[in-house]
């Protein structure tokens, strides 16, 4: 017998045809389990949909690694390249688009897996409806990239795929959705080039010079015929930066401040509530004659309503005239306010050496799941499988810029944002152009204790500061609390998950005014433009083609009738 199991006759002088293998688990296994079977395994694997579907999960979840804790920065400018190659080489539209769609489930839950503690199997589905967004993505990938692209297909790519992440990281970063958390841009926060970028044009342009780059690389690998746009792209990604380093306008230096972050530190048990408030009290007591602007306390660092806590706000006032400065406290408490509703409501709080000074800012954006569940009707149940908000908070309605009168060199105006609100680049543009001297965030990743989220957390200060040209301070209950320049470079030491302590920082201050602060998010407008301009071009080329088309008049046959031909 021959060796594909024939019938026994001999060979002829007349060989059969040799047939392609098939990737099949008959094809490999008739030449013997050895000779056949790792190749055609590689080629089975590869054509299997569940295989191609994890390795699509994987690829998106790669740029993970370019956050904070791993912080490997540098391999954002490639990490896309194995998800891009993959939707590109999609048999079809249909596979390209699922391959987009999980490629962000894999990125979205590996940028976010430090929530499966608290939202266990919900986080999955979150990630999955979010990764929706990238469908269309993958599909336009495909639809410039698949193949052999050509030189004009590749220029466009260089383009169109920016603006179209771009979109999705627009879409998603609306507030219902839970927000810009894990912006690709972001990533870029402690290399200095890319905030001198975001000071042109936000977070949103370093994103879409990161997946120029990616772009690039990738249609380095599959089509030596356009290397020329591809190199060129790396060479405008190249110029922008170098112009924005050498051009954009900087802060002019004004002075320096002294802030004091107030980090209490993990403190669970009974009364936790009253053993955190008297650790904070210890800590600030500790800075008197140290000769302070402002002292912060972080999110949820006061339990109780201070309005209905006459003693505490003596209390508070009382380290405020030891210390010699105002005090910014964050209330987490339910309050029967007379001009909005009732309910739990999460504000900063400013105290003074007479007490509560008036001034007050209540949390705009909460965290979907973790303070309010939207749609609670439909996703009520998340509840009984994690740590979801069992009550909703309420949301304020507008920013405020808050002014420190007792402040040295005639005062300072201070802009507070809380929590994941520093995730939100328009909410520090708008503080700025308030008139905010220095931008504050208070939080508390204290559920999250061990996990990427306080670095990550913290690393968004940096982009914001530089953003606006404003210094930011990030303060938390249990770390990590951070504070960056006018140009978004760390000043002092970061203060770590396990610490618990008060710092004073020597914040420098600055004036002037960044582009992104004057323009806002152009990079966004223009992705929409390109996207646009792309889709009309499309639709024309579509009606040329149906109007240009010939028409052929069937051929006649015996049994057609004179009169009516056409029949």
């Amino acid at each position: 017998m021959d060796g594909s199991g024939g019938n026994g006759r001999s060979r002829s002088a007349h060989p059969a045809p040799v047939r392609p293998v098939s990737a099949t688990p008959s094809s490999w296994g008739t030449r013997g389990p050895h000779a056949g079977a790792p190749p055609a395994t590689l080629a089975r694997l590869a054509a299997s949909p569940w295989w191609r579907g994890a390795a699509a999960v994987c690829a998106g979840a790669l740029p993970a690694f370019a956050f904070p804790a791993p912080s490997l920065w540098w391999l954002a400018y490639v990490a896309l390249v194995p998800w891009m190659l993959l939707a590109r080489s999609a048999p079809t539209l249909r596979r390209a688009t699922l391959d987009g769609w999980l490629g962000g489930l894999g990125f979205m839950l590996a940028v976010h897996h430090w929530l499966l503690p608290s939202l266990h199997v919900f986080t999955i589905v979150i990630a999955a409806l979010l990764g929706l967004l990238w469908a269309p993505w993958g599909r336009l990938l495909r639809w410039l990239l698949g193949g052999t692209p050509s030189r004009g297909r590749a220029a466009a790519a260089l383009v169109v795929i920016p603006s179209a992440w771009l979109m999705v990281e627009l879409v998603r970063s609306w507030q219902g959705l839970g927000g810009p958390w894990g912006l690709l841009g972001s990533s870029q926060w402690q290399v200095e080039p890319a905030l001198r970028v975001a000071s042109v044009g936000g977070v949103w342009l370093v994103s879409a010079l990161v997946v120029a780059v990616n772009t690039a690389v990738t249609i380095l690998v599959v089509a030596r015929d356009a290397r020329t746009p591809a190199v060129a792209g790396l060479l405008v990604t190249a110029t922008v930066t170098a112009a924005s380093w050498a051009w954009a306008p900087r802060p002019d230096p004004t002075g320096r401040v002294r802030v004091a972050v107030v980090q209490p530190g993990p403190i669970g048990g009974t009364a936790s509530g009253y053993k955190r408030f008297a650790r904070e009290e210890a800590l600030t007591r500790d800075l008197a004659g140290q000769r302070v602007d402002l002292v912060v306390w972080g999110e949820s660092s006061v339990g109780f309503d201070l309005g209905a806590r006459p003693d505490l706000t003596r209390r508070i006032a009382t380290l405020s005239r030891t210390v010699g400065a105002d005090i910014l406290v964050n209330v987490d408490a339910r309050r029967a306010s007379p001009t909005g509703p009732q309910g739990i409501y999460k504000s900063s709080v400013l105290v003074g050496p007479d007490g509560l000074t008036g001034q007050r800012y209540d949390k705009m954006r909460l965290v979907p799941f973790g303070e309010y569940i939207p749609a609670r009707p439909l996703f009520g149940w998340a509840t009984a499988v994690g740590k979801a908000a069992g009550e909703d908070r309420i949301r304020g309605t507008r920013q405020v810029v808050m002014n420190l009168p007792s402040a040295r060199e005639h005062g300072l105006r201070i802009g507070p944002l809380v929590c994941f609100e520093t995730a939100f680049p328009d909410m520090t543009r708008n503080l700025t152009r308030d008139g905010a001297q220095v931008l504050l965030a208070q939080s508390s990743t204290s559920t999250f204790q061990h996990s990427w989220a306080p670095e990550q957390h913290a690393s968004l200060a940096a982009l914001r500061a530089a953003e606006t040209g404003r210094p930011m301070v990030h303060a938390t209950l249990t770390g990590v609390s951070a504070v960056y320049g006018p140009d978004g470079s760390r000043v002092g030491p970061w203060l770590g998950t396990s610490a618990s302590t008060a710092h004073v920082y020597e914040v420098p201050t600055a004036r002037g005014t960044t582009l992104y602060v004057r323009f806002g998010a152009w990079p966004v407008h223009a992705a929409v433009l390109t996207l646009f301009v792309l889709a009309t071009a499309e639709a024309v080329r579509m009606f040329r083609r149906r109007t240009a088309a010939p028409l052929v008049r069937p051929v006649r046959t015996a049994h057609e009738s004179p009169e009516r031909p056409w029949r």
